[in-house]
């Protein structure tokens, strides 16, 4: 590429002169290419291995200098000898001629340094390419990343930095390219060379780590390797860019529309500068814990952030923090966690305005919005340029009327019976006994001085989504909330108002359109129904089951990924007893995609993650307990079932929905923290447990004991305590009191902590569930084949690699369509013809010579039975162990013969006889261009089934050992198969000719054979084996059987070698040299 002219002072240190005229010079690098240039050739190598960006050097330079100057000028460089060679062509006609009419030498250097920099500017104009330092290097990076590992231009890298490769206890100094898809290392010390590729998607463990010998270390892990990098400038970066990348690799495992989600990151819509790239995984990463931290909806993305004060009415303060702005929000955080948090929807703004600024109050702003709250921002850095953004999302925002919760619904109006369980009365107040009467009217009492609090909390910090969030709210919380102010709290702590108050209509139009539509989700969701709190009487009826029905099934049809899962049944029917149908509907879209990611889907996903989070979580905070819980199992037991359903199933239901209000509040932490505190209260009688069902017993006594003495619910039998023995009763736990010593012990548990646990825990999560789909399939195909349970492991790994490979870099199917996690195991993972044609090339003996695609494309065609341009493991598997002559002819029968015949249509069988004389001679020349000029249809009527099966014969002998004799062999074949065709045509139309003479018509040029055959005729497969028969040579060959187990290597081989479809697993070092 062109460059901006540098000066030069030593032009030969280092460098070969290849060609030179009296203005240009071009050099290539010494110990570039072959030759090696001796011990300056390895040297030279190895710094430009180990030096940092600023001091590495392409392999190719042009340098410019007048004749009686010393200054050398590098204007070009290039990666290759082809780019380098077009500049120097593009030098010689263009300028050479040009620069002998200058007679001053300072005019010529700053003609061609003008130039130069002209090229370089309309490159930039035309390319939409913005002036970087650091872009030229990039560039550079790029190319010798994909040149090193066989990339295709698809494969961008993101950034790439020197560190060192341990190989044992060797360090080898090298460069860490990452790329969208892969980890790539490589190294060139003295001679030797080192690659290392390893996909994203194959990771299991990704940490960074310490010893005593290496401070800073990032651990990669695969199913079958440890790799250790080490000696980073800047470990926390490249370890954070290692994370988002393996991110984003999991989510597309587990998510068919990762792939679609992560197109942003699509090379085609990015320069080559890994500035931009770098930034925009930044960005995901702040938008993703900005979401997170204010409970916003999963589309909205962060703009920006900056530090300022807030002014807070209650306690007369201006409390330090930051600034949040998005497309449709403004949101504050104090420094101090806990002291203050707001979110400001700009649906609600109706004024945004600059104050006067004072040395009390510098470069204030009031935002006001439609509740007359007004909120005063200071020690804003940028405020001119805050309001001109916050105006421009102002515009952009729709006005939207906030939806009350009263709305006039015919769906909604069945649902008041169910929204209120206050309504529900097993028992009225005058059919009590006076001492219970006492006692309902003081828990009556409790309820109303806990809805005072409340109202003087709204008095105080203000009421709805723009109210000022802080530590006193949460204590309040943790009292509980107020049976009737459940409902409302709930949509307000979850973020689910936003949502509701932004999609007007939108809950009536999915029950309207999912009415009468009946699908696997809606099957499983009529047969749990009846399953949803049984015990309640809300749901002891049509009314409540009704309810219930219309939003399970509602966001079945709008997330068909998760469609419906047990468990859902539960949650939604509580939901359902404190909100209105369309305010549960949000709770549910708010728990499902934000508050419980992937907990719901098929594989449970999410809970799993958690599962193995808690399990982390209990071996640091109860050590003396971890040990007797993992050798009992007792963990992943009762993890899933309190995750999943956030404790409803296994407590009280008056004690239970307490733990909903804290988790609405504070996330998932307060159920870590509360089943921590469940194992930490039971620790004595579970160490002496014996086995699962005692440690099980125990923690069932004592989560049937917690209570609610607060609650004014009549009472409602417990499920989970009625399946429990009939021993002795656990003491009561307080539910208020649990809660708050779950804050006291484990409240140091952080939101962060817990996604970066989240994050090691889903890799290992998302390998083991692919693993598990591996060996189901293998179990489910191994009976019906002669391969081996490890020939099919290994065959199915460079299938799936072959699937992920066409889902990075395209192909000629949508990646959506061909990768679905949901499907059943066998579906998960198919390939298209072109993924096929690689794996044919590389696995199938026939495949050689220049009808190895054609042939490969008929072999997918009859694999592909369902005609949807996809084939799965099994139906590859299929074929690849099929009778190799019986697959030989049925590739050659045309789709929808019934007869399972190959036809032949009107020949001219004398030229096709002496044709056959010359096969005989061993003429090949001339029996390859006559069917070359079959296939173009320039010379006989002869179809193209029977053609194409001899030139398939042909092309699979030619480079055979024994080619002459299997040649000869498909001669006589051929010949025998056009004779019993041409007697079975004769039997089956003698009649018709009436028996007259043979030959004796116009092409006849005495042959003992007919001149023609009039209408078409064909060969059944027994007819094609028994003549194959006849050949002993075509016999030994195809009965000769196939290593598969070289095969598999040697395919592992190849694409280990940098083909540019790469689609290994997991790469092994590779040392040369």
């Amino acid at each position: 590429m062109w460059v901006s002219p540098e000066d030069v002072l030593l032009a030969g240190a280092l460098w070969i002169t290849e060609r030179a005229n009296p203005y240009f010079i071009l050099q290539k690098r010494k110990g570039h290419g072959d030759g090696g240039g001796g011990l300056a050739g390895l040297l030279v190598g190895t710094l430009d291995v180990v030096l940092d960006s600023s001091a590495r050097m392409a392999p190719y330079r042009i340098l410019y200098q007048t004749p009686d100057s010393l200054v050398y000028w590098i204007i070009a460089h290039g990666t290759s000898r082809k780019e380098i060679t077009e500049h120097w062509e593009w030098l010689e006609h263009n300028l050479l001629q040009t620069l002998s009419i200058f007679e001053n030498e300072n005019d010529i250097t700053t003609f061609v340094k003008g130039k130069v920099q002209g090229i370089i500017a309309e490159f930039n104009k035309n390319h939409d390419v913005k002036e970087d330092d650091d872009t030229d290097k990039f560039k550079e990076a790029s190319a010798k990343f994909r040149k090193l590992f066989g990339m295709p231009e698809e494969e961008k890298l993101v950034n790439y930095y020197s560190c060192s490769y341990w190989k044992g206890k060797v360090p080898r100094q090298g460069w860490l390219y990452l790329s969208i898809n892969h980890l790539c290392f490589y190294s060139y010390l003295l001679g030797k060379e080192a690659k290392l590729v390893v996909r994203w998607a194959d990771i299991t463990q990704l940490e960074k780590s310490a010893t005593l010998l290496l401070p800073d270390v990032i651990k990669v892990s695969t199913r079958s390797n440890e790799h250790l990098f080490s000696v980073f400038l800047n470990i926390n970066e490249t370890f954070k860019l290692a994370e988002q990348l393996a991110n984003i690799a999991m989510r597309q495992l587990l998510d068919n529309k990762g792939f679609e989600q992560d197109r942003s990151l699509n090379p085609a819509q990015i320069q080559e500068n890994k500035t931009k790239r770098t930034l925009d995984l930044d960005a995901r990463a702040k938008s993703e814990r900005y979401r997170a931290l204010f409970r916003l909806p999963k589309d909205e993305k962060l703009d920006g952030h900056t530090d300022c004060t807030l002014w807070t009415p209650f306690n007369k303060m201006h409390i330090l923090g930051q600034m949040f702005v998005s497309t449709n929000y403004i949101c504050f955080t104090s420094k101090e966690e806990t002291l203050c948090s707001l979110i400001i929807p700009l649906r609600e703004v109706t004024i945004v305005e600059k104050a006067d600024s004072s040395n009390v109050l510098p470069s204030p702003l009031s935002i006001s919005t439609k509740n007359r709250m007004t909120f005063l921002f200071a020690n804003l850095k940028d405020r001119d340029f805050l309001v001109q953004r916050i105006s421009d999302f102002l515009q952009q925002t729709t006005s939207k009327i906030y939806l009350e919760r009263e709305l006039n619904s015919s769906l909604n109006s069945s649902d008041d019976e169910v929204r209120s369980v206050s309504s529900v009365k097993c028992v009225s107040s005058e059919e009590l006994p006076p001492p219970t009467f006492i006692i309902l009217s003081c828990l009556r009492a409790k309820e109303f001085l806990k809805e005072q609090a409340w109202k003087n909390h709204f008095t105080e910090y203000g009421q709805g989504v723009c109210m000022y969030r802080t530590e006193k709210t949460k204590e309040l919380v943790l009292k509980g909330i107020p049976e009737n102010m459940r409902g409302e709290l709930w949509l307000l702590f979850s973020g689910a108002i936003n949502e509701m108050a932004t999609h007007p209509g939108y809950y009536e139009d999915l029950v309207e359109k999912s009415m009468g539509k009946y699908n696997l989700a809606t099957e499983e969701i009529e047969r749990d129904l009846h399953r949803s709190l049984p015990e309640h009487p809300a749901f002891q009826n049509e009314m409540g089951i009704a309810a219930l029905r219309r939003v399970l099934t509602a966001y079945a049809f709008r997330n068909p990924n998760i469609g419906y899962c047990q468990a859902m049944n539960i949650v939604t029917s509580v939901l359902l007893l404190y909100a209105k149908e369309e305010e549960a509907f949000w709770l549910l879209v708010a728990l499902c995609e934000r508050m419980l990611p992937d907990y719901y889907n098929t594989r449970v996903v999410g809970a799993l993650v958690d599962q193995g989070v808690f399990e982390e979580l209990a071996r640091e905070y109860v050590p003396q307990l971890y040990d007797c819980m993992q050798d009992l199992g007792v963990i992943s037991t009762i993890s899933l079932s309190w995750f999943l359903t956030l404790f409803l199933s296994v407590m009280p239901f008056e004690s239970a929905v307490v733990v909903v209000d804290c988790f609405f509040y504070d996330g998932i932490k307060v159920i870590f923290q509360l089943a921590l505190s469940v194992l930490h209260a039971n620790i004595h009688q579970l160490l002496s447990c014996k086995d699962d069902g005692e440690a099980m017993t125990v923690l069932g006594r004592y989560l049937d004991s917690v209570t609610n003495k607060d609650s004014t619910l009549p009472p409602i039998p417990h499920l989970h305590s009625l399946l429990t023995d009939n021993g002795e009763p656990h003491p009561e736990v307080d539910i208020f009191k649990l809660v708050r010593s779950s804050y006291e012990k484990f409240g140091s548990i952080r939101a962060d902590v817990i996604e970066q646990m989240r994050f090691k825990q889903r890799l290992r999560v998302i390998q083991t569930i692919e693993d598990t789909t591996k060996r189901n399939v293998v179990r489910t195909i191994v009976s019906e084949t002669a391969f081996s349970i490890d020939e099919l492991e290994e065959l199915f790994v460079l299938f799936k690699a072959e699937h992920l490979t066409s889902c990075y870099w395209g192909g000629s199917s949508n990646p959506t369509e061909r990768h679905d996690p949901s499907l059943p195991y066998l579906e998960q993972y198919r390939i298209d013809v072109e993924q096929f044609k690689g794996l044919f090339n590389l696995l199938f003996p026939w495949a050689n010579g220049a009808h190895s695609d054609p042939l490969a494309v008929r072999f997918f065609h009859l694999l592909d039975q369902n005609g949807d341009a996809l084939i799965n493991f099994r139906e590859f598997i299929n074929g690849f162990g099929e009778d190799g002559l019986k697959l030989l002819y049925k590739m050659h029968v045309l789709p929808g013969e019934g007869s399972q015949k190959i036809v032949f249509g009107e020949i001219k069988i004398h030229n096709f006889i002496e044709l056959l004389a010359a096969l005989k001679k061993g003429e090949r020349k001339c029996f390859a261009l006559w069917l070359e000029s079959h296939l173009m249809g320039e010379c006989f009527h002869f179809d193209s089934q029977f053609i194409e099966l001899c030139k398939t014969l042909y092309s699979m002998f030619s480079e055979d050992v024994a080619e002459q004799e299997l040649y000869h062999g498909t001669a006589t074949v051929t010949s025998l198969l056009l004779e019993m065709g041409e007697v079975g045509n004769d039997s089956g139309t003698n009649g018709e000719r009436g028996g007259g003479p043979r030959g004796g018509g116009p092409n006849d040029r005495g042959l003992p054979h007919s001149t023609s055959i009039d209408k078409d005729w064909a060969i059944t497969f027994e007819q094609f084996l028994a003549s194959v028969l006849t050949e002993q040579a075509l016999v030994q060959y195809f009965e000769k059987p196939v290593e598969v187990a070289a095969r598999i290597t040697n395919a592992k081989n190849v694409r280990k070698a940098g083909r540019p479809l790469l689609s290994t697993s997991d790469y092994e070092i590779s040392l040369s040299g």
